[in-house]
């Protein structure tokens, strides 16, 4: 697991945050996923749902216990000094270790923030996007 975690650092560039987060999402380890995200981000379950620290770890978690990888496309990146607007496109699609299938998707909206690092992690996960609630 530490040589998973030594190359998934969160990126420089915030346009490169997807990309770090579907390798993480695919090894299959919560603490590579959970290390892209700020101190009290927020992921959104579902439209008019956050949760954040534990409970965002165990959301995390469970998307990661269906054993199926994740594809994201990155549309649009927008930077406002130390917070960027991430929007993009996901896929969640295979079978799962029970043998059943999986596909999930949707056009996600993220917001990543600059750390004193210079490293860009998510602060706001909305994988729902402009879903309506």
């Amino acid at each position: 697991m530490t040589e998973v975690l030594d190359a998934l650092l969160p990126p420089t560039d915030p346009a490169e945050l997807p990309a770090v987060f579907e390798a993480a999402f695919n090894s299959g380890e919560l603490a590579a996923v959970d290390r892209l995200f700020a101190p009290g981000a927020v992921f959104v379950i579902r439209p008019g749902e956050a949760v954040t620290e534990d409970d965002r770890r165990a959301a995390n978690a469970q998307f990661l216990g269906l054993g199926v990888p994740i594809a994201l496309t990155l549309r649009h990146t927008y930077v406002c000094e130390d917070i960027a607007l991430l929007v993009g496109d996901f896929v969640i699609s295979g079978t799962d270790p029970d043998g059943r299938p999986v596909h999930q998707e949707g056009s996600a909206t993220d917001v990543a923030r600059r750390g004193p690092d210079g490293r860009w992690r998510y602060v706001i996960d909305n994988p729902s996007g402009t879903d309506r609630g």
